[in-house]
């Protein structure tokens, strides 16, 4: 009876999702000044993406201090799956890679609800897009990143890149590390020579469908020299927890 009633509840969530999506898809074509409705149904979209993948998100609340209102969300990058479980949880902009603005149907949604995109392999991209975060910042904006510079695998391999950082020592926002842990890790991490419709079918079918996501105290720029001694202490708190979560 249980397999029947999680392919039931897998139906019904694709289903709502297909439905949101052309909602959302049809509402991008309208031209807007300001923040787009999109913008304003995004979170609740990636939420019905969550539950038509039937994964099991799960925010682990390891704070000892309350969460500051305004912060930028960093966390590891093992999956696809983060792109939505984030801001399903979060009230966040994203950060992301510049193709994904030229997916299908996605790269639409993403833009009208004001993604923020790089392009990874250009030097001037990655210094334009730190004033682009720092505005957004100081616009009022949450916004959520990579520290890594992409789906790097369920292990940490290279020091964090300085963008988050940087933004962070020039506005004053503090940094929310979010830890993410998926416990089926070959199902839900995105390596090559896996397409993304091949990991989305992936995690669809898990077993173990749980995703946690953990979170901890902000890092203020104030007890830091720079950005760099900032980064370092991010790294080794993602090392650590690497260590505790992974091996």
């Amino acid at each position: 009876m249980l397999p029947l009633l999680r392919l039931l509840r897998k139906a019904i969530g694709w289903i709502d999702f297909i439905i949101f999506t052309v909602l959302l898809y049809l509402l991008s074509w309208l031209p807007w000044r300001g923040k787009h409705p999109v913008a304003y149904l995004f979170h609740a979209w990636c939420r019905a993406f969550v539950r038509a993948l039937d994964v099991d998100l799960r925010l682990h609340q390891k704070n000892l201090r309350p969460l500051p209102a305004r912060f930028i969300l960093i966390a590891n990058h093992p999956s696809a799956f983060e792109d939505i479980g984030i801001p399903a949880l979060f009230n966040v902009v994203s950060l992301a890679k510049l193709q994904v603005q030229d997916w299908f149907i996605v790269g639409r949604i993403s833009r009208a609800a004001g993604t923020l995109y790089v392009d990874r392999d250009d030097p001037a991209s990655r210094q334009q897009a730190i004033q682009v975060m720092a505005d957004a910042v100081n616009g009022g904006q949450n916004i959520a990143l990579y520290p890594e510079g992409g789906c790097k695998g369920r292990r940490l391999h290279t020091e964090f890149k300085s963008g988050a950082f940087d933004v962070s020592m020039r506005t004053g926002i503090p940094i929310l590390p979010v830890f993410l842990h998926y416990e089926a890790q070959d199902d839900f991490e995105w390596q090559s020579p896996w397409t993304l419709p091949d990991k989305i079918r992936h995690m669809a079918t898990a077993v173990n469908n749980r995703a946690n996501f953990y979170v901890y105290d902000p890092l203020d720029p104030k007890d830091y020299a720079d950005k760099y001694a900032m980064k370092a202490a991010a790294y080794e708190l993602y090392r650590r927890w690497n260590a505790q979560y992974l091996e």
